[in-house]
């Protein structure tokens, strides 16, 4: 019903700069709260910066000042962009959303929360 797909995820050098898009796509009759997630082998999900739909953006300490959500509503799209990358910021980043879907036949709304598959950033040398 509704996908998000990531993109522009790679190897950097440490430093450097990348980013990470996701859009939705599907039935969707509003986008709700958009953010990014990081995980990396055994280690639990983190959260990395949200964008409300309305409201202020949040980060997660690691990656403030260094890193900028933002959302462009009309494409439905997310972005991270991540500066000054450093080793620690390899992992597998997880776009997320919470959506409001609408039955055409009901009119009933359902509130979904979805995944993207994850894109890989690598920062190394």
């Amino acid at each position: 019903q509704v996908q998000l797909v990531e993109s522009g995820g790679g190897l950097v050098q440490p430093g450097g700069s990348l980013r990470l898009s996701c859009a939705a796509s599907g039935s969707i009759f509003s986008l709700n709260a958009m953010g990014w997630y990081r995980q990396t082998p055994g280690k639990q999900r983190e959260l990395v910066a949200t964008a409300p739909s309305v409201g202020s953006t949040d980060y997660a300490d690691s990656v403030k000042g260094r890193f900028f959500i933002s959302r462009d509503n009309s494409k439905n799209t997310v972005y991270l962009q991540m500066y000054r990358l450093e080793p620690e910021d390899t992992a597998v980043y997880s776009c997320n959303a919470d959506v409001t879907i609408m039955n055409v036949t009901t009119r009933a709304l359902r509130f979904l929360e979805v995944w993207g598959q994850g894109t890989l950033v690598t920062v190394s040398s």
